[in-house]
């Protein structure tokens, strides 16, 4: 005798359950997303009665190969750095973001380069055959070795993986992919975890990697990657306005790699371009001789990048003035106007601030306090900061400058794109080892001290 079907409220941000609403979720916190599910009783079949009767062995430690691991190149250097060198052998890679900001089209480019000698399947929930073929001849993408399903039943899908035996298999999108046994519509939370856990359990038995496309929505009407982090090997990011052309990927979890580690790309009309120096291309286009702007060092990974913080303070208009931060912490932002005017004696009382990371990147490490508030202090002066001078370092309430991390491959990035003066935490410099030729360090110890440097 089989029991009734349940209803359960499932949070589609962070998939926590319950048997009764709440206007707020009680995992995660988030408002209205809450929706409600049905589930209905497990039937156990000769089948699983069989699968859970028969034995389970377990191996010992020492008789598990240790031989290294085999990766595929994509044949974009910017892309093997993100995922540790390559994709590994039965690896399951989730490629999330914006819909529209270019990971169905960055598979594609994989496609064209393993393609040339490995066999893929891409299956679309989302598009037909001809749409991708489409966009394949726009990039550039031919080869024999790439076949295309359109499917949307996750069984069928893992059923035709086992027939083919690819080498590579891709799912574009999992919130497309459904589920015959669940009750649910595709997009919910259960029916992404269980497509997901149906797709991890084929591409470790076969040893096949995947790579499947999560979308992120922000009314969070469906369910985002969030509830698949802990089921995947590796959550890469793509992150970036769609106005703008360049595009940040971003590994926030790796079981292959290091994490956060960035490929920076650029979007084109043949697709995704890699961007080897991009802090020869962040820093493209500055404005020389104009006030409120500062170059910085931001550690992303293993890699220093140059990025440009702008920084401007105009008279307001209202009783309160505006804040308004992009790529930039608000609340940080707003912790350093006033250590300015408390400690510094730079007023922004009376202005509105507004402070910018060029080229769509985002600030989050605080070694970038010093370049954001030199720039908000030059444009409140009006006096241009010297065009070959970087600046970077952490400022605390009492004023000072704290020492950062990765000083020296902060300066070689710097040295090597010619700058000639840096502008660094005093107590940074009896941590350097290494002797640099063409660049003069200066120490400073408060943000005044910094200023002067900075305007000379």
């Amino acid at each position: 005798m089989t029991g009734k079907a349940k209803s359960v409220y499932v949070c589609s941000e962070c998939g926590f359950e319950s048997p009764k609403w709440f206007g707020k979720c009680p995992g995660c916190g988030k408002w209205n997303t809450m929706t409600e599910e049905i589930r209905e009783p497990v039937r156990k079949t000769a089948l699983t009665s069989a699968r859970s009767s028969s034995p389970i062995r377990s191996i010992p430690i020492s008789a598990i190969s240790v031989t290294e691991e085999e990766r595929y190149h994509t044949g974009m250097s910017e892309l093997d750095r993100v995922l540790g060198g390559g994709i590994v052998k039965g690896s399951l890679i989730l490629v999330s973001g914006e819909p529209g900001i270019g990971k169905s089209t960055i598979l594609l480019q994989i496609c064209g380069c393993l393609g040339q000698k490995l066999k893929i399947l891409y299956v679309s929930g989302e598009e037909s055959a001809r749409q991708i073929k489409l966009r394949a001849s726009r990039l550039g993408v031919e080869s024999d070795n790439l076949y295309i399903l359109t499917e949307t039943d996750i069984q069928a899908v893992m059923e035709q993986i086992r027939l083919d035996k690819p080498d590579l298999f891709m799912i574009d999108s999992i919130q497309t992919m459904n589920f015959t046994d669940l009750n649910s519509s595709p997009g919910s939370v259960s029916q992404v975890r269980e497509c997901t856990a149906a797709i991890m359990r084929t591409a470790k038995a076969l040893e096949i990697p995947a790579i499947i496309v999560g979308h992120v929505n922000k009314d969070g009407a469906i369910a985002g990657p969030k509830v698949l982090e802990h089921i995947v090997d590796t959550v890469l990011y793509f992150e970036g306005d769609r106005q703008m052309s360049y595009r940040i990927l971003r590994a926030v979890k790796n079981r292959y790699g290091s994490t956060n580690e960035i490929g920076v790309f650029d979007m084109a009309e043949n697709g995704l371009c890699q961007v080897e120096n991009p802090s020869l291309a962040l820093l493209s286009g500055r404005p020389t001789g104009v006030s409120g702007t500062c170059v910085t060092c931001m550690i992303e990974g293993s890699r220093p990048i140059l990025a440009e913080i702008q920084g401007l303070a105009t008279a307001t208009g209202y009783g309160t003035p505006r804040r308004t931060a992009t790529g930039f912490d608000y609340n940080r932002m707003s912790l350093l106007l006033a250590v300015l005017e408390k400690r510094a004696g730079f007023y922004f009382a009376n202005f509105d601030a507004y402070v910018n990371v060029v080229g769509g990147l985002r600030l989050d490490e605080p070694a970038g306090d010093l370049a954001v508030a030199l720039s908000l202090v030059s444009s409140l002066k009006d006096k241009p900061i010297n065009s070959k001078a970087i600046a970077f370092g952490e400022i605390g309430l009492a004023g000072e400058l704290r020492s950062v991390t990765n000083i020296e491959a902060r300066i070689g990035e710097a040295d090597r794109l010619g700058f000639e003066k840096c502008i660094l935490p005093y107590h940074c410099l009896s941590r350097i080892s290494r002797h640099f030729d063409q660049i003069e360090l200066i120490g400073v110890r408060d943000v005044r001290q910094a200023f002067e440097a900075a305007v000379q």
